[in-house]
């Protein structure tokens, strides 16, 4: 296994820190991170598969090791951040890559495929919806929010950036709570804790609402090319439940459909059974040049 690399790039004015790892020869797999996490989440990933692949991980603008512009200086949307990665991307000289998404890792990597649909030669989900029956109760807070967006419903939603919040995301729906690395929502939390990130978070919730508006779009993305798709899912995530996984069957032909009797941030827990069906399923897939 190779040294992984914690590196910067900057796109425009921001600095995205981002780990790197494998023989750039090797086929890429570019693993987009979700809530309220980072690159952090694919340590095990990173650690176990650059044997075999290049991988890159970055951290979204106002997350992990990347800057944390204000608001007045970054707009905090997925259309933005998703561009801002686009243009990461376009930076490192990269046209041919699988694409790893875990939750936000999904508006963010359907916006980049839909794009580039040439570039992405397949999609490994981890709990990344594009389905409105892929919601799930986890959600109805933040549907208060998209209805009517005032001080109650901002201030419904404060508890989940609290430690045993952040710590919930980790391990509700596990089978132990202790195969769950407290490190995780201990950085998160750090991360909360800094200024701006309460809004900054809240917006984003609020911004998710347009992210359903181009689930159409996603899905007949899916249809049209068609890309491999590797499931790993864990069933018991109260945002993006199993319902959330079988709707891909509908659009994907060539899915490897696998679910997991753990929660939301999956890999945690099922990490190494995950890591060895990326490896069967990635080397099954064709390379683009």
């Amino acid at each position: 296994m190779q040294q992984i690399k914690y590196k910067t790039l900057t796109v425009k004015t921001v600095n995205i820190a981002y780990r790197e790892v494998g023989n750039p020869e090797k086929p890429l797999i570019v693993l987009l991170h979700g809530y309220p996490s980072s690159s952090h989440q694919y340590r095990k990933v990173l650690d176990q598969l650059s044997d075999e692949f290049y991988l890159l991980a970055p951290d979204y603008p106002g997350f992990g090791n990347s800057d944390f512009p204000s608001p007045n200086q970054y707009e905090y949307t997925f259309d933005n951040i998703a561009e801002t990665i686009d243009e990461f991307l376009e930076l490192k000289g990269v046209t041919s890559y699988a694409i790893m998404m875990q939750d936000y890792g999904a508006p963010i990597g359907f916006r980049i495929a839909t794009k580039h649909p040439e570039r992405v030669t397949a999609i490994i989900n981890q709990n990344g919806n594009a389905y409105e029956e892929g919601l799930g109760k986890g959600w109805e807070p933040i549907r208060a929010l998209w209805a009517n967006r005032n001080e109650v419903t901002e201030k419904a939603l404060l508890p989940a950036f609290t430690l045993e919040g952040l710590k919930w995301q980790y391990t509700h729906g596990t089978r132990n709570p202790e195969n769950v690395n407290p490190d995780t929502w201990h950085l998160d939390y750090l991360r909360m804790s800094r200024p701006n990130a309460h809004k900054v978070n809240i917006d984003l919730w609020f911004d998710y609402q347009n992210n359903l508006k181009l689930y159409p779009l996603w899905q007949q993305y899916l249809r049209k090319y068609q890309p491999p798709m590797l499931i790993v899912w864990g069933k018991n995530d109260e945002y993006f439940p199993e319902s959330g996984a079988a709707a891909f069957k509908k659009d994907v032909d060539n899915i490897d459909y696998n679910l997991y009797d753990t929660g939301h941030f999956a890999l945690e827990e099922d990490g190494d059974e995950i890591i060895e069906k990326i490896r069967a399923f990635m080397t099954k897939v064709p390379v683009k040049k």
